[in-house]
């Protein structure tokens, strides 16, 4: 292994002696891939598994891989998780992350049945979980923090004023919660109002406390977090940093360790500013402790704050250092002194999580069954498995690939050849959007910041390969053409006395372009049918409808007869939600760009805006529950107005209404 440029930062006090003891069974307070995550550890010290799962997961891969599960009404019912951990006879509770892994009622309620939760004490998880209360708290402690104010108390026109002492643009944010949910940026005053609305609303219903927090927005920020660990017995050290810059929306998407930009300098100051934070609230097990730095001022890292919990990316700290986290976890909870040889860095490892979400509809989620899946070659912490079902009841995250080399540029390759050959069928996903990040020459050189991925802006809809038509087109042909009504289509072509001719099939992609395929044999993997395909080839995924002879003609028809940049005025929900904020009046007359309908699903929230002047005519109300492509509203033009795209040449893509996105 190679040497870490300095030694990890340590901070040791007294030892305690209580003996330890390691569990003999832990229940997992959680879903998807972090309990099976979780499972795998606990499989290999020979410690029983348990489960909880609602009715909607009660087929999930995590449900069936424990050792033993049980039903909860919900994953955030305190009382009901523990009454499963109670009687399934449960030592332990690893809360994993999300859902109740910082909740300190959780972390009171598990002590108070006799469980070990597999956490930090209270203080640490109260102290940590407001970050107001958090920032003030370390800054005690001589860590340095980002410039900024509470909001808790003050009227709007107060905020405001602190606003203007502080200096725009400011960053907005919840005080609970964490993942980058209800974070709004106001570059003036004249965006106060609605970012702080925003944020509030997100913050009481993800969170249940509206509590803002604002700060001075960096410019040009990298993302940098150190992984803490830390036992009862005094010990608290670093080991080492991770890159998580490359966000969208707040999120992260790709995450690598060590940072391609710190050198040993920062990773010492960085190391000891997060032993500190930990050690002012007498941290337990792993955190992690976050910082931004300005991209011109890398040797000046602000707290930001502390995650009570193992992270999302917590595998690229795994595969550098060799350590397994969740083993560690488990054994401080159980009481153990840390014992770890000297930390050094081995390689480079990058992640990059896999989202069931469309690119090119803005990155908002998307639902399915997925029909095939199949993990590349790499490291792939998975939620999903063939026949998995994909709904809008949980985040989008379904998978993370993983990929470790002895340097950076290895490390980006074969994380890209693994997502190469990751198959995901019956579900949009972001793998493609994934390796064009990848490929992106500021990714490569590590010239990176929190905006980089905003900036990208939306993707078109990946165009399918030759051979990706090529497969469908055969197994259309194979099924009989059902795309096609008549006999003859599902006859297929043929002619009396001679041999038949070349048949060609029209497929639909998703950007709705048609085209005329012929068959072959190629490499590729097709799931679906009669009326829409999935199919794998050359590195990809794509959707696929077949269409008959007759309706490519109509559409060739209806396009060459369509003025130029004429927009349809119905306007669709992106996505299957709920309505939470109707913004005008039914026959009021809007601008290009008025919001319209805020939709909120998945914890996120999504406005449908108008993509032209006119009167609105609502087709929902607040409150209401609406489907993907459910018609929300519709914008008449007004006879005055024009309502083409000037300046867009007839012969460029029209963008469609229905890819509107705040």
């Amino acid at each position: 292994m190679t040497a870490m440029p300095d030694r990890p930062v340590r901070d040791i006090v007294a030892p305690r002696v209580d003996p330890p003891r390691m569990f003999s069974s832990v229940l997992v307070a959680n879903r998807g891939e972090i309990a099976r995550r979780v499972f795998r550890t606990l499989r290999r010290l020979g410690v029983r598994s348990i489960a909880v799962h609602t009715d909607a997961d009660a087929d999930a891969p995590h449900a069936r891989e424990a050792d033993h599960a049980l039903r909860v009404p919900s994953y955030l019912d305190v009382d009901a998780v523990v009454a499963a951990a109670v009687s399934s006879g449960a030592h332990a509770v690893h809360p994993g992350y999300g859902f109740l892994s910082e909740n300190a009622g959780f972390a009171r309620a598990c002590a108070a049945a006799g469980i070990v939760f597999v956490g930090p004490g209270v203080e640490a998880l109260e102290v940590m979980g407001d970050k107001i209360r958090a920032k003030e708290h370390v800054a005690a402690h001589g860590v340095p923090t980002v410039p900024g104010f509470s909001a808790e108390g003050l009227s709007d026109d107060q905020i405001a004023v602190e606003a203007d002492r502080a200096g725009y643009p400011l960053l907005v944010k919840p005080s609970a919660g964490g993942g980058g949910k209800g974070m709004t940026v106001a570059t003036g005053p004249d965006d106060l109002a609605d970012a702080l609305a925003t944020a509030r609303r997100v913050a009481a219903a993800a969170f249940g406390d509206d509590t803002l927090l604002l700060e001075r927005l960096l410019e040009r920020p990298r993302h940098i977090e150190v992984q803490v660990l830390a036992d009862a017995h005094g010990t608290t050290l670093s080991l080492g940093e991770r890159e998580c810059t490359l966000q969208r929306r707040h999120q992260k998407v790709i995450e690598e360790a060590p940072s391609p930009v710190v050198d040993a300098k920062t990773r010492r100051r960085l190391g000891e500013a997060a032993v500190a934070a930990a050690r002012s609230v007498g941290y337990l097990g792993a955190g992690t402790v976050e910082f931004l730095v300005a991209g011109d001022r890398l040797d000046e890292p602000f707290f930001i704050e502390m995650n009570t919990r193992l992270q999302v990316e917590h595998p690229v700290t795994e595969m550098v250092t060799g350590i397994d986290l969740v083993e560690q976890q488990l054994r401080v909870a159980a009481g153990f002194a840390l014992d770890l040889p000297e930390v050094r860095l081995d390689g480079h490892a990058i992640e990059a999580r896999v989202y069931a979400e469309t690119p090119s509809r803005g990155y908002l989620p998307a639902t399915g069954t997925v029909s095939l899946w199949h993990p590349g070659s790499a490291r792939v912490d998975s939620a999903v498995e063939t026949g998995s079902v994909i709904g809008s009841l949980y985040d989008p995250m379904i998978a993370k690939v993983i990929a470790h080399g002895p340097d950076r540029e290895t490390a980006i390759a074969r994380l890209d050849s693994a997502l190469a050959e990751t198959v995901v069928l019956g579900v949009d996903t972001n793998i493609a959007d994934l390796r064009a990040l990848l490929a992106d020459p500021a990714v490569r050189a590590g010239d990176l910041d929190t905006g980089l991925l905003d900036r990208r802006g939306t993707p078109h809809a990946v165009k399918p390969t030759p051979d990706a038509l090529a497969a469908v087109a055969k197994r259309v042909v194979d099924a009989g053409s059902p795309a096609d009504g008549s006999v003859w289509g599902r006859v297929g072509a043929w002619r009396a006395g001679a041999a038949a001719p070349g048949r060609s099939v029209f497929l639909e992609d998703d950007a709705g372009v048609v085209r005329a395929v012929g068959p072959a044999e190629v490499e590729a993997l097709v799931t679906g049918g009669p009326g829409e395909f999935w199919v794998h080839a050359d590195g990809g995924a794509h959707r696929l409808r077949p269409v008959s002879r007759r309706a490519a003609a109509e559409r060739r028809r209806a396009a060459v007869g369509r003025a130029p940049g004429t927009l349809d005025p119905d306007l669709v929900a992106p996505l299957p939600g709920t309505v939470v904020a109707v913004h005008v009046a039914d026959g009021d007359t809007v601008e290009t760009g008025a919001r319209l309908v805020t939709i909120e699903a998945m914890k996120m929230e999504h406005t449908v805006t108008a993509p032209h002047a006119g009167v609105v005519r609502l087709r929902t109300a607040a409150g209401a529950q609406v489907a993907r492509d459910a018609v929300v509203a519709s914008v008449t033009p007004a006879p005055s107005e024009p309502h083409d795209l000037a300046g867009i040449p007839a012969s460029d893509p029209i963008p469609s209404h229905k890819e509107t996105l705040p």
